[in-house]
């Protein structure tokens, strides 16, 4: 079988574990990039990747690279592809886009151009066309767009992967099981000790850290993948990795999630019914007020509520009572808590020894460390102590990189004289000259009206003797009446 190239998408802040799953699943030319890893591999690893790797969101097999600077070209790049070989008349299939470019700004008539190139192309050789369906399509397509370099994909997922399939119930705003796992795995946990969460919710990181621990992919719950529905599809090869259970250990230790909700500790308890875990996991009804010191070493990784979607009678208090518990009753262990606010944090009381940025949805958190010793701390590292691994080092590095990008952004975001001089710079460093004579043209032109955008009436270019006419502003987005006698 040939190699071929694919992307995982996952979510920001996960991209070098999503890396690293990609090198221990045997995948080659694995480089990280923005919210993605590329790599490659052949059509087994196309189904292993869907089906054992816990940090992807879906995984994508590109079919063109090109680049496009109107809708035109959009649209004869796609219908130059021969998609005879990717469908048929009675193949329904669907478009989603993903754009990111600061002249092609409406994703949805970027997917209007990838369908009618498709359509068109079945309609001239054929006289019919195929159908679309937006919901369970036979054949997903995926056009990314990043300013002029496009990027058209058959998607082999479908349904997001983080759909595990084991979920029964779920409480108000769960954790996603992509960033479950992610967070896991960033801890550097595998199974060595208990593990424990004392705000648990629907159970989502007990069961991923079972799944973690078990070595079990989370694919063994799901009912179908995308790919599934190719014509070159190899049930026989799948079943295989379906089937192959080489890579599942024995765990020792035992998990442990609780939470102050009834509720929720029933749902949580369904939910380790369906994904077969029961001897693995124990959920109890309790408050973290009442948690006491744990009779085996242990981990304790929680997700507490941030006061956004989910929040709490006294949301600082509750976050005070987890740095009090932690520091009396959780000595020679290490916590992980994932927030969102610093006043939360500053509650806990303790200080952390590492700091990683995450996305839970379109928050920007952190996950924190905290190691606790049941001595003092300086005559820990006295005795030559270090309380960062490697891997935490890399952690540290990866979160340098990603602040100093953070201040970057915000700094264009509060200049805006800046913000054009970047973009500039950026484009000359991307396109050569051609970026410098586009910057002149930009100058010279009123308004920079997006090439996707459907042409306005000719009345509305100016010369129109009503009192009022209808005119665009400099940015070419927002639109408003003036009076005709006022000068541009």
């Amino acid at each position: 079988m040939a190699d071929f190239e694919m992307i995982a998408k996952t979510f920001q802040g996960l991209e070098e574990v999503l890396a690293q799953e990609l090198r221990e699943l045997g995948a080659d030319n694995v480089k990280t990039g923005h919210r993605m890893v590329s790599f490659t591999g052949n059509q087994e690893m196309l189904y292993r990747a869907n089906f054992s790797l816990r940090t992807a969101i879906r995984i994508l097999k590109p079919i063109k690279h090109f680049r496009a600077t109107t809708a035109d070209e959009v649209y004869d790049a796609v219908k130059q592809i021969d998609w005879e070989p990717y469908l048929t008349l009675d193949t329904t299939f669907a478009v989603d886009s993903v754009v990111y470019s600061t002249e092609f700004r409406h994703s949805k008539f970027v997917a209007y151009k990838v369908k009618d190139a498709i359509v068109d192309q079945f309609r001239e050789r054929t006289g019919q066309r195929p159908n679309i369906r937006i919901t369970n399509p036979d054949m997903q397509l995926n056009i990314h767009v990043a300013e002029y370099d496009c990027t058209l994909s058959l998607d082999s997922s479908g349904e997001s992967l983080h759909r595990r399939g084991y979920r029964q119930e779920s409480v108000e705003a769960p954790l996603n099981e992509v960033l479950a796992a992610g967070i896991i795995l960033q801890t550097g946990w595998h199974g060595e000790c208990d593990f424990i969460d004392p705000m648990c919710g629907s159970g989502t990181l007990p069961i991923e850290a079972a799944l973690i621990a078990r070595g079990i992919s989370p694919g063994v719950y799901r009912k179908e993948y995308a790919f599934e529905k190719w014509p070159d599809f190899d049930r026989e090869l799948f079943n295989k990795i379906y089937d192959d259970d080489s890579k599942e250990r024995p765990f020792e230790h035992h998990i442990y999630g609780y939470d102050i909700n009834r509720v929720a500790v029933a749902i949580a308890q369904r939910n380790v019914k369906a994904a077969g875990l029961s001897q693995e996991i124990t959920i109890e009804q309790r408050d973290i007020a009442d948690f006491t010191q744990p009779a085996e070493k242990s981990i304790m990784v929680t997700n507490p509520p941030y006061g956004e979607r989910i929040t709490s009678p006294d949301l600082l208090g509750l976050y005070r009572t987890i740095g009090e518990r932690l520091k009396h009753q959780f000595q020679g262990n290490e916590a992980w808590v994932l927030s969102y606010r610093e006043e939360c944090f500053d509650k806990i009381g303790l200080k952390s020894s590492l700091r990683t940025p995450l996305y839970n949805g379109s928050l920007e958190c952190e996950l924190r460390k905290y190691q606790l010793f049941s001595g003092k701390f300086n005559e820990m590292r006295a005795e030559g102590g270090d309380i960062k691994t490697d891997h935490e080092r890399r952690l540290m590095a990866d979160h340098k990189r990603f602040k100093q990008h953070r201040e970057f952004r915000q700094r264009l975001d509060d200049d805006p004289e800046e913000r054009t001089r970047d973009r500039r710079d950026e484009r000359k460093n991307k396109y050569g000259r051609r970026g410098d004579e586009r910057d002149e043209r930009n100058d010279r032109r009123p308004s920079g009206r997006n090439p996707f955008a459907p042409k306005r009436d000719e009345r509305h270019e100016g010369g129109h003797k009503d009192k009022n006419r209808y005119t665009n502003d400099k940015r070419g987005t927002k639109k408003k009446w003036r009076d005709s006698d006022e000068e541009d």
